[in-house]
Protein backbone atom coordinates (compact mmCIF):
# COMPACT_ATOMS: atom_id res chain seq x y z
CA UNK A 1 0.00 0.00 0.00
CA UNK A 2 1.54 3.36 -1.05
CA UNK A 3 2.85 5.52 2.11
CA UNK A 4 0.44 8.31 0.81
CA UNK A 5 -2.43 6.23 1.41
CA UNK A 6 -1.80 5.04 4.47
CA UNK A 7 -1.10 8.64 6.00
CA UNK A 8 -5.06 9.55 4.17
CA UNK A 9 -6.22 6.73 6.02
CA UNK A 10 -4.82 7.85 9.76
CA UNK A 11 -5.97 11.30 8.96
CA UNK A 12 -9.87 10.62 8.65
CA UNK A 13 -11.93 11.15 11.66
CA UNK A 14 -12.99 7.37 11.87
CA UNK A 15 -9.05 6.14 12.00
CA UNK A 16 -8.72 8.49 15.13
CA UNK A 17 -11.69 7.94 16.68
CA UNK A 18 -10.44 3.84 16.09
CA UNK A 19 -7.36 5.17 17.41
CA UNK A 20 -8.78 6.69 20.65
CA UNK A 21 -10.79 4.26 21.08
CA UNK A 22 -7.61 1.98 21.40
CA UNK A 23 -5.51 4.03 23.47
CA UNK A 24 -8.13 4.72 26.08
CA UNK A 25 -7.80 1.14 27.08
CA UNK A 26 -4.21 0.23 26.09
CA UNK A 27 -2.74 2.94 28.45
CA UNK A 28 -4.56 1.54 31.81
CA UNK A 29 -3.95 -1.85 30.74
CA UNK A 30 -0.12 -0.82 30.41
CA UNK A 31 -0.16 0.24 33.93
CA UNK A 32 -2.09 -2.54 35.01
CA UNK A 33 0.50 -4.94 33.63
CA UNK A 34 3.28 -2.56 35.15
CA UNK A 35 1.36 -3.41 38.25
CA UNK A 36 1.37 -7.26 38.06
CA UNK A 37 4.82 -7.39 37.41
CA UNK A 38 6.29 -5.09 40.14
CA UNK A 39 3.93 -7.72 42.29
CA UNK A 40 5.77 -10.83 40.88
CA UNK A 41 9.50 -8.86 41.34
CA UNK A 42 8.44 -7.78 44.57
CA UNK A 43 7.97 -11.70 45.32
CA UNK A 44 11.53 -12.85 43.68
CA UNK A 45 13.26 -9.97 44.87
CA UNK A 46 12.29 -10.97 48.13
CA UNK A 47 12.20 -14.99 48.30
CA UNK A 48 16.31 -14.13 46.44
CA UNK A 49 17.04 -11.95 49.66
CA UNK A 50 16.16 -15.11 51.70
CA UNK A 51 18.27 -17.84 49.66
CA UNK A 52 18.53 -19.56 46.18
CA UNK A 53 16.54 -22.42 47.29
CA UNK A 54 13.56 -20.36 48.70
CA UNK A 55 13.78 -18.37 44.93
CA UNK A 56 13.78 -21.59 43.53
CA UNK A 57 10.77 -23.05 45.43
CA UNK A 58 8.94 -20.22 45.04
CA UNK A 59 9.24 -20.07 41.07
CA UNK A 60 8.07 -23.84 41.31
CA UNK A 61 4.94 -22.70 43.91
CA UNK A 62 4.12 -20.30 41.23
CA UNK A 63 3.96 -22.23 37.96
CA UNK A 64 1.51 -24.48 40.23
CA UNK A 65 -0.52 -22.04 41.38
CA UNK A 66 -0.78 -20.27 37.89
CA UNK A 67 -1.79 -23.58 36.57
CA UNK A 68 -4.69 -23.88 39.43
CA UNK A 69 -5.75 -20.56 37.92
CA UNK A 70 -6.27 -21.58 34.07
CA UNK A 71 -9.78 -21.96 34.86
CA UNK A 72 -10.67 -18.62 35.88
CA UNK A 73 -8.34 -17.41 32.82
CA UNK A 74 -10.51 -19.54 30.49
CA UNK A 75 -13.77 -18.54 32.01
CA UNK A 76 -12.86 -14.44 31.67
CA UNK A 77 -11.43 -14.81 28.39
CA UNK A 78 -15.06 -15.96 27.67
CA UNK A 79 -16.63 -13.56 29.85
CA UNK A 80 -14.70 -10.49 27.95
CA UNK A 81 -15.46 -11.46 24.71
CA UNK A 82 -19.48 -11.82 25.58
CA UNK A 83 -19.58 -8.78 27.75
CA UNK A 84 -17.80 -6.94 25.80
CA UNK A 85 -19.66 -6.81 22.76
CA UNK A 86 -23.46 -6.60 24.71
CA UNK A 87 -21.87 -3.85 26.41
CA UNK A 88 -22.04 -1.77 22.86
CA UNK A 89 -25.34 -4.04 21.70
CA UNK A 90 -27.49 -2.33 23.41
CA UNK A 91 -28.97 -5.46 25.09
CA UNK A 92 -29.19 -3.89 28.71
CA UNK A 93 -30.45 -7.12 30.35
CA UNK A 94 -28.22 -9.61 28.42
CA UNK A 95 -25.62 -7.41 29.42
CA UNK A 96 -26.55 -7.70 33.16
CA UNK A 97 -26.87 -11.43 33.28
CA UNK A 98 -23.58 -12.10 31.86
CA UNK A 99 -22.06 -9.86 34.49
CA UNK A 100 -24.12 -11.69 37.31
CA UNK A 101 -23.31 -15.18 35.73
CA UNK A 102 -19.88 -14.35 34.90
CA UNK A 103 -19.48 -13.38 38.58
CA UNK A 104 -21.09 -15.87 40.23
CA UNK A 105 -19.29 -18.69 38.29
CA UNK A 106 -15.99 -17.48 39.14
CA UNK A 107 -16.74 -17.75 42.72
CA UNK A 108 -18.14 -21.42 42.24
CA UNK A 109 -14.94 -22.69 40.74
CA UNK A 110 -12.77 -20.38 43.16
CA UNK A 111 -13.91 -22.06 45.94
CA UNK A 112 -13.42 -25.57 44.49
CA UNK A 113 -10.03 -24.47 43.34
CA UNK A 114 -9.14 -23.72 47.06
CA UNK A 115 -10.52 -27.00 48.16
CA UNK A 116 -8.19 -28.77 45.62
CA UNK A 117 -5.16 -26.83 45.77
CA UNK A 118 -4.95 -26.85 49.64
CA UNK A 119 -5.80 -30.34 50.47
CA UNK A 120 -3.39 -31.48 47.50
CA UNK A 121 -0.56 -29.29 47.43
CA UNK A 122 1.83 -31.76 48.76
CA UNK A 123 0.54 -34.52 46.83
CA UNK A 124 1.79 -32.40 43.28
CA UNK A 125 4.94 -31.31 45.06
CA UNK A 126 6.09 -34.97 45.88
CA UNK A 127 5.12 -36.37 42.37
CA UNK A 128 7.56 -34.04 40.95
CA UNK A 129 11.26 -34.66 40.15
CA UNK A 130 12.53 -32.03 41.92
CA UNK A 131 15.79 -31.00 44.21
CA UNK A 132 14.39 -32.46 47.68
CA UNK A 133 15.72 -29.14 49.38
CA UNK A 134 12.72 -27.14 47.71
CA UNK A 135 9.72 -29.97 48.52
CA UNK A 136 9.08 -28.37 51.82
CA UNK A 137 9.54 -24.87 51.25
CA UNK A 138 7.35 -25.33 47.62
CA UNK A 139 4.36 -26.95 49.62
CA UNK A 140 4.56 -24.52 52.23
CA UNK A 141 4.17 -21.30 49.54
CA UNK A 142 1.45 -23.69 47.15
CA UNK A 143 -1.01 -24.35 50.93
CA UNK A 144 -0.86 -20.71 51.57
CA UNK A 145 -1.52 -20.04 48.19
CA UNK A 146 -4.53 -22.10 47.59
CA UNK A 147 -6.47 -20.45 50.65
CA UNK A 148 -6.46 -17.18 48.58
CA UNK A 149 -7.80 -18.58 44.99
CA UNK A 150 -11.13 -17.76 45.55
CA UNK A 151 -10.16 -14.20 46.12
CA UNK A 152 -7.91 -14.19 43.11
CA UNK A 153 -10.85 -15.52 41.46
CA UNK A 154 -13.05 -13.03 41.99
CA UNK A 155 -10.12 -10.28 41.42
CA UNK A 156 -9.14 -11.56 37.56
CA UNK A 157 -13.07 -12.24 36.84
CA UNK A 158 -14.08 -8.88 38.05
CA UNK A 159 -11.17 -7.23 36.54
CA UNK A 160 -12.12 -8.78 32.76
CA UNK A 161 -15.79 -8.02 33.31
CA UNK A 162 -14.54 -4.04 34.15
CA UNK A 163 -12.25 -3.56 31.17
CA UNK A 164 -14.82 -4.85 28.68
CA UNK A 165 -17.71 -2.56 30.25
CA UNK A 166 -16.26 1.06 30.30
CA UNK A 167 -14.79 0.36 33.91
CA UNK A 168 -10.86 0.11 33.20
CA UNK A 169 -9.71 3.01 35.16
CA UNK A 170 -11.13 1.75 38.09
CA UNK A 171 -10.01 -1.50 37.56
CA UNK A 172 -6.71 -0.04 37.02
CA UNK A 173 -7.09 1.96 40.76
CA UNK A 174 -7.87 -1.59 42.18
CA UNK A 175 -4.68 -2.89 40.99
CA UNK A 176 -2.63 -0.26 41.97
CA UNK A 177 -3.50 -0.37 45.55
CA UNK A 178 -3.08 -4.16 45.69
CA UNK A 179 0.76 -3.76 44.30
CA UNK A 180 0.92 -1.51 47.11
CA UNK A 181 -0.42 -3.44 49.66
CA UNK A 182 1.37 -6.52 48.17
CA UNK A 183 4.58 -5.34 47.86
CA UNK A 184 4.54 -3.69 51.70
CA UNK A 185 3.59 -6.80 53.02
CA UNK A 186 5.66 -9.11 51.06
CA UNK A 187 8.77 -6.93 53.25
CA UNK A 188 7.05 -6.99 56.96
CA UNK A 189 5.83 -10.38 56.89
CA UNK A 190 9.06 -11.61 55.31
CA UNK A 191 11.47 -10.22 57.34
CA UNK A 192 9.41 -8.75 60.45
CA UNK A 193 7.25 -11.65 61.47
CA UNK A 194 7.97 -15.32 62.54
CA UNK A 195 6.10 -15.93 59.05
CA UNK A 196 9.76 -15.48 56.95
CA UNK A 197 9.49 -16.83 53.07
CA UNK A 198 5.57 -17.83 54.18
CA UNK A 199 5.05 -14.21 54.39
CA UNK A 200 5.31 -14.18 50.04
CA UNK A 201 2.06 -16.09 49.94
CA UNK A 202 0.05 -14.52 52.71
CA UNK A 203 0.81 -11.15 51.21
CA UNK A 204 -0.99 -11.84 47.96
CA UNK A 205 -3.57 -13.33 49.58
CA UNK A 206 -4.61 -10.81 51.69
CA UNK A 207 -4.44 -8.27 48.49
CA UNK A 208 -6.00 -10.26 46.62
CA UNK A 209 -8.74 -10.32 49.51
CA UNK A 210 -8.91 -6.29 49.16
CA UNK A 211 -9.14 -6.13 45.95
CA UNK A 212 -11.77 -8.36 44.70
CA UNK A 213 -13.41 -6.53 47.54
CA UNK A 214 -12.97 -2.89 45.68
CA UNK A 215 -13.88 -4.53 42.08
CA UNK A 216 -17.24 -5.95 43.67
CA UNK A 217 -18.29 -2.09 44.76
CA UNK A 218 -17.28 -0.77 41.47
CA UNK A 219 -19.28 -3.40 39.82
CA UNK A 220 -22.24 -3.05 42.34
CA UNK A 221 -24.11 -0.79 39.01
CA UNK A 222 -23.25 -3.53 36.66
CA UNK A 223 -24.63 -5.90 38.77
CA UNK A 224 -28.07 -4.32 39.84
CA UNK A 225 -30.47 -5.27 42.37
CA UNK A 226 -31.90 -8.49 41.30
CA UNK A 227 -29.42 -10.89 40.87
CA UNK A 228 -29.92 -12.68 37.18
CA UNK A 229 -27.93 -16.12 36.60
CA UNK A 230 -28.21 -17.04 33.34
CA UNK A 231 -27.59 -20.86 31.99
CA UNK A 232 -27.20 -19.64 28.27
CA UNK A 233 -24.96 -16.89 29.42
CA UNK A 234 -22.24 -19.64 31.01
CA UNK A 235 -23.02 -21.91 28.34
CA UNK A 236 -21.58 -19.08 25.80
CA UNK A 237 -18.72 -18.09 28.78
CA UNK A 238 -17.96 -21.77 28.48
CA UNK A 239 -17.74 -22.54 24.92
CA UNK A 240 -15.58 -19.31 24.67
CA UNK A 241 -13.29 -19.78 27.21
CA UNK A 242 -12.54 -23.62 27.10
CA UNK A 243 -10.05 -23.14 24.50
CA UNK A 244 -8.20 -20.68 26.20
CA UNK A 245 -8.50 -22.59 29.49
CA UNK A 246 -7.19 -25.71 27.49
CA UNK A 247 -4.16 -23.49 25.98
CA UNK A 248 -3.17 -22.29 29.37
CA UNK A 249 -2.75 -26.07 30.36
CA UNK A 250 -0.28 -26.75 27.30
CA UNK A 251 1.59 -23.37 28.42
CA UNK A 252 1.97 -23.90 32.53
CA UNK A 253 2.45 -27.69 31.79
CA UNK A 254 4.54 -26.72 29.37
CA UNK A 255 6.76 -24.42 31.72
CA UNK A 256 6.58 -27.06 34.54
CA UNK A 257 8.14 -29.68 31.64
CA UNK A 258 10.69 -27.38 30.98
CA UNK A 259 11.55 -26.78 34.73
CA UNK A 260 11.88 -30.56 34.85
CA UNK A 261 14.22 -30.60 32.07
CA UNK A 262 16.46 -27.74 33.64
CA UNK A 263 16.26 -29.67 37.20
CA UNK A 264 17.84 -32.98 34.96
CA UNK A 265 20.97 -30.92 33.93
CA UNK A 266 23.97 -32.20 34.95
CA UNK A 267 25.84 -28.83 36.78
CA UNK A 268 24.38 -26.24 38.83
CA UNK A 269 20.78 -27.00 38.15
CA UNK A 270 19.27 -25.00 40.82
CA UNK A 271 20.93 -22.07 40.15
CA UNK A 272 19.96 -22.86 36.57
CA UNK A 273 15.95 -23.18 37.91
CA UNK A 274 16.52 -19.85 39.89
CA UNK A 275 17.67 -17.97 37.07
CA UNK A 276 14.99 -19.28 34.71
CA UNK A 277 12.13 -18.28 37.86
CA UNK A 278 14.35 -14.74 37.51
CA UNK A 279 14.31 -14.37 33.58
CA UNK A 280 10.97 -15.41 33.75
CA UNK A 281 10.48 -12.19 36.11
CA UNK A 282 11.94 -10.05 34.09
CA UNK A 283 10.79 -10.76 30.74
CA UNK A 284 7.64 -10.59 32.08
CA UNK A 285 8.47 -6.58 32.70
CA UNK A 286 8.50 -7.03 28.62
CA UNK A 287 5.72 -9.69 28.46
CA UNK A 288 3.11 -7.96 31.05
CA UNK A 289 3.04 -4.83 28.49
CA UNK A 290 2.71 -6.89 25.79
CA UNK A 291 -0.30 -8.65 27.13
CA UNK A 292 -2.07 -5.52 27.96
CA UNK A 293 -2.06 -4.86 24.59
CA UNK A 294 -3.34 -8.17 23.82
CA UNK A 295 -6.02 -7.39 26.19
CA UNK A 296 -6.89 -3.93 25.13
CA UNK A 297 -7.43 -5.51 21.50
CA UNK A 298 -9.09 -7.99 22.88
CA UNK A 299 -12.06 -5.34 24.63
CA UNK A 300 -11.79 -2.71 21.60
CA UNK A 301 -11.98 -5.59 18.41
CA UNK A 302 -15.08 -7.17 21.10
CA UNK A 303 -16.56 -3.33 21.61
CA UNK A 304 -16.35 -3.09 17.66
CA UNK A 305 -17.89 -6.15 16.36
CA UNK A 306 -20.33 -5.56 19.18
CA UNK A 307 -21.21 -2.50 16.82
CA UNK A 308 -21.31 -4.69 13.72
CA UNK A 309 -18.10 -2.92 12.38
CA UNK A 310 -15.77 -5.54 10.99
CA UNK A 311 -13.63 -3.82 9.21
CA UNK A 312 -12.74 -1.43 11.89
CA UNK A 313 -12.19 -4.44 14.41
CA UNK A 314 -9.56 -6.12 11.55
CA UNK A 315 -8.10 -2.28 11.00
CA UNK A 316 -7.60 -1.64 14.99
CA UNK A 317 -6.18 -5.33 15.42
CA UNK A 318 -3.39 -4.71 13.55
CA UNK A 319 -2.31 -1.39 14.33
CA UNK A 320 -2.42 -2.26 17.92
CA UNK A 321 -0.42 -5.15 16.69
CA UNK A 322 1.70 -2.38 15.56
CA UNK A 323 2.66 -0.63 18.17
CA UNK A 324 2.21 -2.85 20.79
CA UNK A 325 5.71 -4.25 19.04
CA UNK A 326 7.34 -0.46 18.79
CA UNK A 327 7.09 -0.60 22.94
CA UNK A 328 8.32 -4.27 23.23
CA UNK A 329 11.31 -3.53 20.78
CA UNK A 330 12.16 -0.08 23.56
CA UNK A 331 11.85 -2.33 26.71
CA UNK A 332 13.86 -4.95 25.08
CA UNK A 333 16.89 -3.16 23.96
CA UNK A 334 16.49 -1.22 27.81
CA UNK A 335 16.81 -4.51 29.47
CA UNK A 336 19.54 -6.20 27.53
CA UNK A 337 21.81 -2.79 27.69
CA UNK A 338 20.90 -2.99 31.55
CA UNK A 339 21.06 -7.06 31.91
CA UNK A 340 24.37 -7.42 34.43
CA UNK A 341 21.84 -4.40 36.80
CA UNK A 342 18.61 -6.40 36.60
CA UNK A 343 19.66 -9.85 37.04
CA UNK A 344 22.22 -8.67 39.93
CA UNK A 345 18.75 -6.89 41.58
CA UNK A 346 17.30 -10.43 41.94
CA UNK A 347 20.31 -12.37 43.09
CA UNK A 348 23.09 -12.08 45.11
CA UNK A 349 24.63 -15.80 43.99
CA UNK A 350 27.07 -15.53 40.92
CA UNK A 351 25.98 -18.25 39.28
CA UNK A 352 22.06 -17.18 39.45
CA UNK A 353 23.32 -13.87 37.82
CA UNK A 354 25.69 -15.64 35.35
CA UNK A 355 22.62 -17.90 33.80
CA UNK A 356 20.38 -14.90 34.13
CA UNK A 357 21.84 -12.56 32.04
CA UNK A 358 22.66 -15.50 28.82
CA UNK A 359 18.72 -15.89 29.48
CA UNK A 360 18.36 -12.56 28.46
CA UNK A 361 20.86 -11.93 25.86
CA UNK A 362 19.15 -15.10 24.21
CA UNK A 363 15.37 -15.62 25.42
CA UNK A 364 14.61 -11.33 24.97
CA UNK A 365 15.79 -11.70 21.38
CA UNK A 366 12.53 -13.04 19.95
CA UNK A 367 10.54 -10.35 22.56
CA UNK A 368 9.18 -7.98 19.61
CA UNK A 369 8.50 -11.31 17.59
CA UNK A 370 6.33 -12.75 20.49
CA UNK A 371 4.46 -9.81 21.05
CA UNK A 372 3.22 -9.55 17.39
CA UNK A 373 1.56 -12.90 17.76
CA UNK A 374 0.50 -12.23 21.67
CA UNK A 375 -1.42 -9.08 20.54
CA UNK A 376 -2.93 -10.44 17.38
CA UNK A 377 -4.00 -13.37 19.83
CA UNK A 378 -6.06 -10.33 21.66
CA UNK A 379 -8.09 -9.70 18.72
CA UNK A 380 -8.87 -13.01 18.01
CA UNK A 381 -10.17 -14.11 21.54
CA UNK A 382 -12.33 -10.51 21.72
CA UNK A 383 -14.39 -12.27 18.29
CA UNK A 384 -14.05 -15.53 20.11
CA UNK A 385 -12.06 -17.38 17.94
CA UNK A 386 -10.46 -18.74 20.89
CA UNK A 387 -9.80 -22.59 19.03
CA UNK A 388 -7.36 -21.35 16.46
CA UNK A 389 -5.44 -19.47 19.04
CA UNK A 390 -5.57 -22.66 21.18
CA UNK A 391 -4.19 -24.94 18.44
CA UNK A 392 -1.71 -22.26 17.53
CA UNK A 393 -0.24 -22.10 21.10
CA UNK A 394 0.00 -25.62 21.65
CA UNK A 395 1.46 -26.79 18.46
CA UNK A 396 3.95 -24.24 19.03
CA UNK A 397 4.97 -25.56 22.54
CA UNK A 398 4.20 -29.19 22.57
CA UNK A 399 5.66 -30.03 19.13
CA UNK A 400 8.37 -27.36 18.81
CA UNK A 401 9.36 -25.64 22.02
CA UNK A 402 9.55 -29.24 23.98
CA UNK A 403 11.07 -31.39 21.66
CA UNK A 404 13.72 -28.64 20.90
CA UNK A 405 14.49 -28.30 24.17
CA UNK A 406 15.62 -31.52 24.91
CA UNK A 407 17.41 -31.72 21.97
CA UNK A 408 19.22 -28.88 21.85
CA UNK A 409 20.03 -29.36 25.88
CA UNK A 410 20.82 -32.90 26.06
CA UNK A 411 21.59 -34.24 22.14
CA UNK A 412 23.40 -31.63 21.21
CA UNK A 413 25.12 -30.65 24.84
CA UNK A 414 24.10 -26.99 24.76
CA UNK A 415 23.01 -27.15 28.51
CA UNK A 416 20.61 -24.66 29.80
CA UNK A 417 21.58 -22.30 26.42
CA UNK A 418 19.50 -24.99 24.35
CA UNK A 419 16.52 -24.56 26.35
CA UNK A 420 16.54 -20.96 25.78
CA UNK A 421 17.35 -21.22 22.31
CA UNK A 422 14.23 -23.71 21.82
CA UNK A 423 11.66 -21.30 23.31
CA UNK A 424 12.98 -18.58 20.51
CA UNK A 425 12.16 -21.06 17.87
CA UNK A 426 9.18 -22.16 19.29
CA UNK A 427 7.70 -17.86 19.00
CA UNK A 428 9.18 -17.84 15.33
CA UNK A 429 6.67 -20.54 14.02
CA UNK A 430 3.59 -19.11 16.56
CA UNK A 431 3.94 -15.71 15.68
CA UNK A 432 3.75 -16.74 11.88
CA UNK A 433 0.41 -19.23 12.70
CA UNK A 434 -1.05 -16.33 14.18
CA UNK A 435 -0.31 -13.55 11.75
CA UNK A 436 -1.49 -16.51 9.01
CA UNK A 437 -4.62 -16.90 10.86
CA UNK A 438 -5.48 -13.32 11.57
CA UNK A 439 -5.19 -12.07 7.56
CA UNK A 440 -7.51 -14.90 6.64
CA UNK A 441 -10.11 -13.13 8.49
CA UNK A 442 -12.44 -16.04 9.22
CA UNK A 443 -12.22 -14.76 12.94
CA UNK A 444 -14.66 -12.00 12.05
CA UNK A 445 -17.06 -14.42 11.77
CA UNK A 446 -16.94 -16.42 14.80
CA UNK A 447 -18.13 -13.72 17.23
CA UNK A 448 -21.98 -14.84 16.87
CA UNK A 449 -23.15 -15.83 19.64
CA UNK A 450 -25.96 -18.08 19.95
CA UNK A 451 -26.48 -16.36 23.16
CA UNK A 452 -27.49 -12.74 21.74
CA UNK A 453 -30.97 -11.89 21.92
CA UNK A 454 -31.51 -15.74 23.77
CA UNK A 455 -29.89 -14.99 27.48
CA UNK A 456 -33.16 -15.12 28.73
CA UNK A 457 -34.66 -17.05 31.01
CA UNK A 458 -32.95 -15.72 33.43
CA UNK A 459 -33.18 -17.11 37.49
CA UNK A 460 -33.39 -13.97 39.06
CA UNK A 461 -32.82 -13.61 42.66
CA UNK A 462 -34.05 -10.95 45.26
Amino acid sequence: MPVSKIIRIFKEEKTRKLLRQSWSMIWPMTLIMSFIFLIGLADVYVAGKISKEIQAAYGLASQIYFILSIIVMALTVGAVALVSQLYTSGKKDDFVAAVNSSLAVALVCGAVSTIIGFVFSGSIINVLNVPVVLKGPAIKLLQIYSIGLIFSYLLISSNGIMRASGLIRSSMFTMGIVCLINAALNFVLAFRTPLGFAGIAVATVISSFIGCCMNLFFLRLRINRIFKFSIPVVKAIVRIGWPAGLMQVLWQLGAMVLFLILAALPKHNIEIMAAFTNGLKIESAIFLPAFAFNMANAVVVGNLLGEKNEQGAFFIGIVTSGFGVIVILFLTSLVMANAYFVAALLSPDETVVRESIRYIYIALLCEPVMAWGVILSGALNGAGDTKSVMKIVGLSIWLVRLPASFLLAFVLKMGASGVWWAMNISLLVQAFLMTRRYFKRKWLKAHSFPAFGEISPVIPVE
